[in-house]
């Protein structure tokens, strides 16, 4: 693959799809560079990238995770990541819509996750394998800071600044049983933070992510309306797309976070090739 060292990635979730990012946010900095990317990967053909600029930065993005229809979602994890890679990306961040789980939770809170918990069966979703992924500060806390003090900018809603998501696989919703389940142990729930959490570990990237309650996880509080999901999906999306770009204006290039220090050559040398 022939890219530009680019710094930055943003993957895209169903809180910035209806918005075209990042042209839904009508800046002015933001120029499309490259449309319609795709690069082939041990994994099979990658989703399409958009390569574009926010003032002086390089970003690539692309929707919905990967997720598309024919490919498992593993292999589109795998073959977003691999292309990041080979990209030079250092510092991702991540977007989407979650259902709550605690019950103080509304819909268009604001969470930035400090933590996560894998009830998805994707677990063995890597790359070459190479390294000991140490988890303890899986979502960077610079850029948590950094997403924290930009929506706090754009929004005057609630925003908080920490909690555990839960990740199931889907492409269902969870059911009351299940969300009883995880009351007590995470916050929200969702169907995108794993694998890319370990994955971003992997190719030594930052990784944080920006999350919209968009329901509430069955049996909590009440029943939530499609009617309710669709107007969040479609009015809210700019707003999000806003500060997306505004964080990422504001980070440096180069973080200043311990993240790249977690992640450690692998014991097992006489499994993984070197």
């Amino acid at each position: 693959m022939n890219l530009l060292n680019v710094e930055f990635a943003v993957i895209g979730g169903s809180g910035t799809l209806s918005s075209d990012f990042p042209l839904g946010a009508e800046a002015e900095d933001v120029k499309i560079l490259a449309d319609d990317l795709e690069f082939e990967t041990p994994y099979g053909l990658s989703p399409a990238f958009r390569l574009f600029s926010v003032g002086d930065k390089q970003v690539l993005t692309c929707k919905m995770h990967g997720w598309r229809s024919g490919v498992n979602r593993a292999d589109a994890s795998r073959q977003v990541f691999w292309a990041l890679r080979e990209a030079g990306v250092k510092q991702i961040i991540s977007e989407g819509g979650v259902g709550s789980v605690n019950h103080l939770l509304d819909p268009r809170d604001f969470i930035i996750p400090n933590d996560y918990l894998d009830l998805s069966v994707r677990k063995d979703v890597g790359l070459e394998g190479k390294y000991l992924l140490v988890m303890r500060d899986a979502l960077c806390p610079e850029m948590r800071r950094t997403l924290l003090d930009t929506t706090k900018q754009h929004f005057d809603g609630r925003i908080f600044s920490r909690g555990v998501y839960a990740v199931t696989d889907g492409r269902h919703f969870e059911s009351p049983a299940e969300i009883s389940m995880m009351r007590g142990h995470a916050d929200i729930v969702g169907q995108s933070m794993c694998p890319e959490v370990y994955l971003a570990r992997e190719i030594g990237a930052c990784y944080a992510g920006l999350y919209f309650v968009v329901n509430y996880g069955e049996g909590i509080v009440k029943d939530w309306s499609h009617q309710d999901l669709h107007d969040i999906f479609y009015n809210d999306a700019p707003m999000i797309s806003r500060i997306i770009l505004d964080t990422i204006r504001t980070l440096s290039a180069k973080g200043i976070c311990e993240c790249n220090d977690l992640r450690k050559e692998t014991l097992l040398k006489g499994i993984y090739n070197k």
